[in-house]
């Protein structure tokens, strides 16, 4: 049982299931289980550390899988330069054959990736991102709704009218990302022009995710409204799990000429890895969307995604079946 879409027959997948690019997430054994499963799995070029490490990571999975996998590479300012043209080398050289873009533009990018042969996903918050994306010759858009974990952008606009709206807007295939848990949004997806979704936050409750069985068991746990978010005041809203390091930043900012200084030891991103490998629920910034509101078991990838799979085919042959009273 699989879907033919513009996605599955241009990334060379069984099944239309895209692996987020998640930080922390996105190593070989995760990212394996997805490719392996029918999907595509998604190594996360920034949490290897440095290009080097990257090269080592590729490797590694492609030792575990012989399916497709890409690469998502976060675009962003930061207070140490980033070497992103030797991690563009490293993903080129390696034959990777897709790399997920996010963050700003990809500009300065494109062109070698395209020159490769480098099939290129881009994700955006807003239909006129997702315009530009495609003028600057992005394959793939990749569409977050408010729902999503991570940065939602600022215009708070839910998949179920960003999608179609996207979809109306441009000629290049689609990934529905933000939400996406189970067979029903997968249908949903498609029904709104999607060709694929993203898996991010439903991905961390998996058997493989590298993180503590404590953390995981916390997704399960939580509901659709366990969520905070965090940076509202700063203009970079980002979405995460409801804990007491983000009900204090939320708190923080709230305060009239707050910085992002005012939080910085409380979101540091080191302070939140080290919480998913300890297993404390309050021991930094967990990422976490409003799909674990649907998320009620810790299964293998494999499991997980032939379920969305099955899931959506029986939604789909539901209403197909049904009959409409005139």
């Amino acid at each position: 049982m699989q879907f033919n879409t513009r996605i599955t027959r241009l990334l060379g997948i069984r099944h239309p299931v895209i692996m987020g690019g998640l930080t922390f997430y996105g190593r070989a054994e995760l990212a394996a289980a997805v490719s392996n499963a029918g999907g595509l799995g998604m190594l996360t070029a920034l949490t290897a550390g440095s290009p080097e490490a990257l090269a080592r990571e590729i490797e590694k999975c492609r030792s575990m899988t012989d399916q497709p996998f890409g690469v998502n590479l976060t675009l962003m300012p930061t207070m140490t330069p980033v070497p992103y043209a030797d991690y563009r080398r490293v993903i080129i050289e390696s034959g990777v054959g897709v790399v997920e873009t996010a963050g700003r533009a990809p500009t300065d990018h494109i062109d070698d990736f395209k020159a490769a042969g480098v099939k290129v996903i881009h994700k955006c918050a807003s239909v006129r991102h997702a315009q530009s994306a495609e003028r600057l010759g992005v394959d793939v858009i990749s569409i977050d709704g408010f729902e999503c974990a991570g940065h939602p952008g600022e215009a708070d606009i839910g998949g179920l009218v960003l999608i179609p709206a996207t979809a109306d807007k441009v000629r290049i295939p689609i990934i529905a990302s933000g939400g996406f848990a189970d067979g029903r949004g997968l249908a949903a997806a498609l029904a709104l022009g999607a060709d694929a979704i993203n898996l991010g936050t439903r991905l961390c409750a998996t058997q493989e995710a590298p993180s503590h069985p404590n953390i995981k068991q916390l997704y399960v746990d939580s509901d659709e409204r366990d969520t905070n978010l965090i940076f509202r005041p700063l203009k970079n809203t980002a979405r995460v799990v409801r804990n007491a390091i983000s009900d204090e930043i939320v708190t923080r900012l709230e305060k009239p000429g707050a910085t992002f200084a005012d939080v910085a030891e409380l979101a540091a991103g080191t302070r939140g890895r080290e919480a998913l490998v300890s297993g404390d629920r309050d021991g930094g910034v967990i990422w976490g969307g409003q799909s674990m509101g649907l998320i009620h078991d810790i299964p293998t990838c494999k499991d997980l995604i032939h379920r969305i799979v099955r899931e959506a085919s029986d939604r789909i042959d539901i209403l197909q079946n049904s009959q409409i009273e005139k």
